[in-house]
């Protein structure tokens, strides 16, 4: 009979995106995200509505008539979530006197360059404001709860505490910012937690106002989590408190679930990655595609952190492993990660004109093959073939097959990057000598934009391409959960995580032999860089050698493992820590 009303604050979008219809069905009319105002997304994203909620419209009428911005309506994605939307640049001018009573009361200065913290100081005291407003206007104080996600949320969590509201709060850290920068310095990292001086740390990188409001969010929630054991040890170290328990990310696997279609949707998705390669390759298409494997690696573009540098020197010693063996199965990997660009590789656009003027082409005489084979059956005669093709339709082909000639390589980059000569990606392929080149049988596509099936060259969604790949590749050394492989394995595409991973280390406590089931965990906490290499070459060889049958009976037990990664089941650890904390 208790009256609960959650709020939920910032967060990492995908989090926030799949768990919204279970929240929605769990907490309905009282259930609400709280997040910045950007027009852009608001336009297309959210249908603004009057509040449901009378103590709620009482409170955004307050503020708004006390110089706030503040939106409400309904986020347009699946569960329909109410949002409270604050316009932190409309009260950009209380800015100096926040944060001037945020170092008397707090202790923590913002330096005035820093803008997203400036924004952080800014969403924090709405959000703090919202809260006691809300709980000011209450006829009957039902019991509320503040879910603040990361750093950038979480001052007004601290805010909460110092003013002493009748607030329940907690705090999800989904990757420590210091974490992410020391991982990002080739440190030693998890083998040393216990001995950085996290202070100097955090200064020395510039991150030190940054650090200190994560660590007062961490410190003053009444409950702490964060999503997988490896970050909760991290957390534990850096941040200064243990969390009081681990809440993994789930997926809304309903949304991925094809039933007995998935095998069908990596057919037809293969099918679509083929001829984006029958163009990219165009003058040197000298492998067969039914023998090719596709790899990829996807995310945030943190070189070592994701596991690009791992991966790249992984693909060398393959591409050696496959050559001596005389094997006939060619590996195409896949990089998509967003980079600074000019525009699109013009070569890589001209590869997919020919690819068209050539299926033009065929079509053309295919008509007119077809229509004279017509022709001659209806006189009741067999075709004279030597005369069905005349002079005209050699000369189109003999034309269209000159188009095909090329005097480079096919590009290993499909855009021309802003920072060609320092991009990290490009100068380990440089150094490896990977070139898509005859000889290798490992070849290169760095695509460095998100996709989109409005592109003009790869025109996929990324759940499609996802799908008609063979094997996700993510050995990353800094990954809290890692949503990358997750959303492979709810597809039934085989995945290379590590131990340093959430998502690898859930696994492997919930699966006695993961490889069976097309999960391939590598071990990046107790081995050398080199030795994690060999490893990751021996599982991407041992991919290789699978025949396409065994290929389709490994992605049946990919599939099978997604009930594990469904909001319905981890779903329920986060409703017991909504509800235990409002006792």
């Amino acid at each position: 009979h208790l009256r609960v009303i959650i709020f939920d604050f910032g967060g990492i979008y995908t989090v926030i995106q799949t768990k919204a219809r279970l929240t929605c069905e769990e907490w309905g009319e009282n259930y609400f995200l709280v997040g910045p105002y950007m027009e852009s997304s608001v336009r297309t994203q959210v249908e603004l509505i009057e509040p449901c909620n009378a103590t709620l419209r009482r409170t955004i009428d307050k503020m708004n008539s006390s110089g706030c911005k503040v939106y409400f309506g309904r986020w347009l994605i699946e569960g329909s979530p109410y949002v409270i939307l604050l316009d932190v640049g409309f009260t950009a001018w209380s800015l100096d006197r926040w944060k001037s009573e945020l170092w008397e009361n707090c202790g923590i200065g913002v330096p005035w360059f820093d803008r997203e913290a400036n924004d952080a100081v800014l969403f924090g005291f709405l959000t703090a404001w919202l809260l006691g407003e809300f709980a000011a206007q209450c006829d009957e104080p039902p019991h509320i709860v503040a879910h603040f996600h990361e750093w950038l949320a979480g001052l007004g969590l601290v805010l909460c505490r110092q003013r002493q509201l009748p607030v329940a709060t907690i705090f999800t850290t989904h990757a420590t910012l210091l974490g992410r920068y020391l991982c990002a310095g080739n440190v030693d990292f998890y083998n040393n937690l216990a001995e950085f001086n996290v202070d100097k740390e955090a200064g020395d990188r510039q991150i030190y106002h940054r650090y200190c409001l994560e660590r007062a969010a961490a410190r003053c929630a009444h409950v702490f989590t964060t999503v997988s054991q490896i970050t909760a040890i991290e957390a534990e170290h850096l941040l200064k408190r243990k969390p009081d328990i681990v809440t993994p990310n789930g997926l809304n696997v309903k949304k991925f679930s094809a039933m007995h279609e998935f095998q069908n949707l990596h057919a037809q998705s293969k099918a679509r990655i083929q001829e984006f390669v029958r163009g990219h390759f165009y003058g040197h298409l000298d492998f067969n595609l039914d023998k090719t494997v596709f790899l990829f690696i996807a995310g945030r573009y943190e070189f070592s952190n994701k596991g690009a540098d791992i991966f790249l020197e992984a693909l060398a010693r393959l591409n050696y492993l496959l050559r001596v063996n005389h094997s006939d199965v060619t590996v195409i990997a896949f990089f998509i990660m967003p980079a600074r660009t000019n525009n699109f590789n013009v070569e890589t656009l001209k590869g997919q004109a020919v690819r068209k003027q050539l299926w033009d082409t065929a079509q053309t005489v295919k008509e007119r093959f077809g229509k004279k084979l017509y022709e001659s059956l209806l006189v009741g005669q067999l075709p004279d073939v030597s005369k069905m093709l005349d002079k005209e339709d050699f000369t189109m082909m003999k034309r269209a097959i000159f188009a095909t000639q090329r005097q480079c390589l096919p590009p290993v980059c499909s855009h021309n990057m802003l920072e060609d000569s320092s991009d990290p990606i490009l100068n380990c392929i440089r150094r490896i000598g990977l070139f898509n080149t005859a000889q290798d049988r490992v070849k290169v596509i760095f695509h460095p934009e998100f996709l989109s099936s409005t592109s003009p060259l790869l025109p996929m969604d990324y759940e499609e391409f996802v799908r008609g790949c063979h094997l996700g590749v993510f050995p990353s050394y800094y990954e809290p959960w890692g949503y990358t492989p997750a959303e492979c394995t709810v597809m039934g595409i085989p995945s290379v995580s590590t131990n340093l991973s959430g998502f690898g280390c859930f696994m492997e406590e919930h699966i006695a032999d993961p490889s069976a089931y097309g999960i391939y965990i590598l071990d990046r906490r107790f081995r050398g860089v080199d030795e994690s290499c060999n490893q990751l070459t021996s599982f991407l060889f041992q991919f290789c050698q699978q025949s396409r049958r065994q290929r389709i009976i490994q992605r049946n037990r990919t599939e099978r493992l997604s009930d594990l990664l469904d909001w319905r089941y981890l779903g329920r650890v986060r409703y017991h820590t909504h509800t235990q904390n409002t006792q």
